[in-house]
């Protein structure tokens, strides 16, 4: 999506990209920062500060040295964003950035966490209890990857196994 114009002004590059489905039809709108702003549509988290933020640069700039390369000169196919940029305000800039960041965010989370697995247990008494969900967040997923792949017949049917999941969920809650 690199080196859009903004569909507004026709100056600025564009990087904020707004997709909806209007009467079946997929409608795209690219804006400036500006433009998006202007129309009243901002990420509300721009003025959040991010307490993390010094942590991670830290630990970008001592992974850089340890490699002799300079991870936070890398930077995002799609959006531009560098990951030095990302250590500084602790958001990334789109969705394919974590796999444009992927070898860097593996040994962000094994210098934190000692590894990049999550190995937690669930008690055995609510190891059942937990498979819905645990099915619910699959399908979620499922939903997700077939949006972005522009599969919609697939995500309405999966919109309605998620649907059909969660209405089993809630009388289950309302039972207990």
């Amino acid at each position: 999506m690199g080196d859009m114009k903004c569909e507004n002004c026709r100056k600025n590059e564009a990087s904020v990209h707004l997709t909806q489905i209007h009467e079946g039809e997929k409608v795209q709108l690219n804006l400036c920062k500006e433009c998006a702003r202007k129309k009243g549509f901002s990420n509300p988290l721009d003025d959040v500060p991010f307490p993390l933020a010094e942590f991670l640069a830290g630990m970008v700039k001592e992974t850089a040295g340890e490699s002799g390369t300079r991870v936070g000169d890398l930077t995002c196919s799609s959006c531009g964003m560098q990951f030095a940029e990302f250590s500084r305000v602790g958001r990334f800039g789109c969705g394919r950035c974590y796999k444009s960041f992927e070898k860097p965010l593996e040994d962000l989370l094994r210098r934190i966490h000692g590894s990049t697995i999550h190995r937690g247990r669930t008690p055995r008494s609510r190891a059942g209890a937990m498979a819905p969900l645990a099915e619910e967040i699959r399908l979620k997923e499922e939903l997700r990857r077939a949006i972005q792949e522009e599969k919609f017949e697939d995500a309405a049917a999966i919109r309605d196994r998620i649907r059909t999941l969660s209405s089993r969920l809630q009388v289950g809650d309302q039972a207990g």
